[in-house]
């Protein structure tokens, strides 16, 4: 009987063979895993992984289930990936452990360690699988290199390259014109001319003192960019050319150390499509990968691109990649092949990190630990850009005695203290009031300004003080509101602040706190901590065109106290600092992270070391379930605003699609149990489908406020 991988009825040779498909696939691996070193452990990996599939069981069920020869008999057992790790581990002994892992999870997900050591190699090796294998020489001098608490992401990118290998190696023979879309990428020289053209244009430009700031902002990345690989830092104030300064030293970084892309990480994707608009202005939409929860193909008109860009989010084999900060790093602290696939593409790549402060202290220990590891082992730069740089070096106590964060050992920062940006840069002043106030107060004083932007720490106190203004020119915001929504009101918002259109008062939460490009003269800013302070004071006076505005930071404690947790230790951090400092001095934001960080009880919530650093019990399950860095308990309920009832009709008609479910994403909004569960006592909530809920009333939905929770049939009753 021929052995069969693969078979493809459409094609002119419908079987792949397992050979064919095992030595394809030992290729690709090899291929992808040289670029650190194992390339060897990457084709002994690929040669090993199928072999299962020798299995007469498997063979009947491929044969059966594809139409090829029905008469065979049927199969009992299917499965296959165990035969390879059992192979792995009888031919290559211990080191073999580095292997049988990855094999075995190829389809299913790495295990843990006691799952496959007491299950999975337990099973017996079917007799009618041929053993005698070739054994590859390994090299395992590079193995020393390794401290014991970075084996486990050695093991994530080894099995990343096997199991991308192995789809791409399947869609090859399956799938022959898709697999053509991924070839022809543009070079990093190609995109450092397309980045000249843009930055000449910039030249061009009216030389007001900003601009000036921002090319010697360039300059000093154009410097720093001939630097080996390492970890960097660029510290500018809001509306110092950040991205562009960024892009600058990462594709010119990129050319001098052999690199292949570059991936940009952002907090939020509001700041992503702002942040991609850019990029694709200078290097072209097919240069630029957008992998966010809000991404939406079909607005691609080009047929082509639209699959190249679908097939991209698969791997991240495109030159620049923009994404999550969920997306990369829950990635590499996944078990699943469509998680880690793409992580052999960080390897020799760029990684900028935007809006670095935003990281979430409770997995700081476990993120920066990654970072040094991908740093030292596989080949990646990485570039932390803010305006307000949190503390990442060196070694910080707790206020816990066995909590203590171990940092970085040097990042070279790029912008040399010298050059005082945040003095040339300087547009805003702070005044602080800690002295509590009531709504009506604060609604009062935002009524005076024609044109104010005021930023609130929950949705319960937007609507509060939303409902106190004047009609005429208000705008709320907060995440009550879905995506589709909060997008349109950001651009009524800019299209009313471009033409000079007032009375202009936005009541938002912090979704508008960073990166969103929007100018006001006035801020006000509910206490917190003094990173989002001046995050929301870079909404203030942009451009600087109004000489220097202020930002008024104020407190609602008659109303009621601060959320327990991150928001309380930040603005309890930013209090315990001198009055007098200079809020805007990069030394003042270090201060403020020391006292922010001697807070905090863990730096390691879910105790992720404990569960990944011990080489001989490593749980890739357990790990990949308790590092999710959105805590969310939230319940999403589809909302009837714009378009969404015609893709619920389509939803009951044809069922979930990922097109469809993405789609509806935008008309989304994600509620706590006790809304939720009192929107279904009243109900307002119909089930449209398992898991999936609606809110099918539209009056319901606000079309300035969004989702109400009380019961708005009441108040009717009442008015009548």
């Amino acid at each position: 009987m021929n052995l069969i991988a693969h078979i493809n009825l459409k094609a002119p040779q419908p079987v792949q063979s397992c050979e064919e498909h095992n030595i394809g696939v030992a290729k690709l691996a090899e291929s992808f895993a040289s670029e650190f070193g194992f390339g060897k452990w990457g084709y002994a990996m690929g040669m090993l992984h199928d072999k299962g599939k020798e299995k007469t069981d498997f063979q009947n069920y491929i044969r059966k289930t594809s139409g090829y020869d029905t008469n065979v008999p049927f199969w009992k057992d299917k499965s296959h990936a165990y035969v390879g790790a059992l192979l792995a581990k009888n031919i290559y002994g211990p080191l073999g452990d580095l292997m049988t892992n990855q094999i075995a999870g190829h389809h299913a997900g790495l295990y843990d360690t006691d799952e496959l050591n007491n299950d999975i190699l337990h099973k017996e090796m079917p007799t009618e699988v041929n053993s005698d294998i070739e054994k590859v020489l390994l090299p395992v001098d590079i193995l020393r290199t390794y401290k014991p608490e970075e084996l486990n992401h050695l093991y994530r990118i080894l099995y990343s390259c096997l199991v991308d290998a192995d789809f791409l190696d399947t869609e090859k023979f399956m799938n022959s014109e898709l697999f053509k879309l991924r070839e022809n990428h543009t070079t990093m020289q190609e995109m450092k001319l397309m980045l000249q053209a843009k930055l000449d244009e910039f030249k061009k430009a009216s030389a007001t003192a900003v601009n000036i700031i921002r090319q010697q902002v360039q300059e000093e990345c154009l410097k720093a960019s001939s630097m080996d690989s390492g970890f960097f830092s660029l510290t500018v104030p809001t509306g110092g050319g950040k991205t562009i300064s960024s892009i600058v030293w990462a594709v010119n970084h990129a050319i001098k150390n052999g690199m292949k892309r570059i991936i940009i990480a952002i907090p939020y994707t509001s700041i992503i499509v702002q942040t991609a608009a850019v990029l694709k202005s200078i290097f072209g939409e097919n240069n630029v990968l957008e992998h966010h929860s809000n991404t939406d193909f079909d607005q691609c008109k080009d047929s082509i691109m639209r699959h190249q860009m679908k097939l991209a989010t698969e791997n991240w084999d495109y030159p620049i990649v923009v994404t999550t900060n969920v997306q990369l790093f829950e990635s590499m602290f996944s078990n699943k092949p469509s998680a880690c696939r793409k992580l052999h593409n960080l390897c020799n790549s760029i990684l900028i990190l935007d809006e670095v402060q935003t990281l979430p202290t409770d997995f700081l220990q476990p993120i920066v630990d990654a970072l040094k590891c991908y740093q030292k082992h596989f080949g990646m730069s990485i570039l932390f850009t803010t305006a307000s740089q949190p503390i990442l070096s060196g070694v910080i106590e707790g206020c816990n005695p066995i909590a203590s964060f171990n940092g970085i050992k040097s990042i070279y920062e790029i912008i040399p203290d010298k050059m005082k940006l945040h003095d040339s840069l300087r547009r805003v002043q702070l005044e602080i009031n800690d002295k509590g106030k009531t709504y009506d107060e604060v609604s009062n004083e935002l009524s005076q300004f024609d044109m104010v932007l005021c930023i609130v720490n929950t949705r319960k106190d937007a609507k509060e003080l939303y409902d106190r203004l004047p009609k005429e020119g208000a705008l709320h915001l907060s995440r009550m509101m879905c995506s589709e929504h909060i997008k349109k009101t950001i651009n009524e918002i800019k299209e009313k602040l471009n033409n000079g259109i007032s009375p202009i008062r936005v009541i938002s939460t912090q979704l508008i706190e960073a990166g969103v490009d929007i100018d006001f003269p006035v801020v006000y800013r509910q206490e917190a901590g003094l990173d989002s302070v001046l995050q929301a004071a870079g909404r203030c006076n942009r451009e600087g065109k109004l000489g220097v505005c202020t930002t008024h930071v104020f407190s609602l404690s008659i109303e009621r106290p601060l959320p327990y947790g991150f928001i309380q230790d930040g603005n309890n951090a930013r209090k315990s600092l001198s009055t007098d400092c200079d809020w805007f001095a990069p030394s003042t934001m270090n201060s403020y992270f020391e006292q922010l960080y001697c807070r905090r009880q863990t730096f390691d919530k879910n105790q992720i070391k404990s569960l990944l650093y011990n080489p001989r019990d490593i749980n890739f399950k357990i790990a990949a379930e308790k590092f999710k860095l959105i805590d969310d308990t939230s319940i999403p309920v589809i909302v009837n605003w714009g378009d969404s009832m015609e893709l619920i009709a389509k939803l009951k008609q044809e069922g979930p699609s990922y097109q469809l479910m993405k789609k509806l994403g935008q008309y989304t909004v994600n509620i706590r149990q006790n809304d939720f569960k009192a929107l279904l006592k009243i109900g307002q909530v119909v089930e449209v489908t398992e898991n999936i809920y609606l809110v099918e009333d539209n009056a319901q939905y606000d079309d300035k406020v969004g989702l109400l929770t009380d019961n708005h049939w009441l108040e009717e009753t009442c008015i009548i």
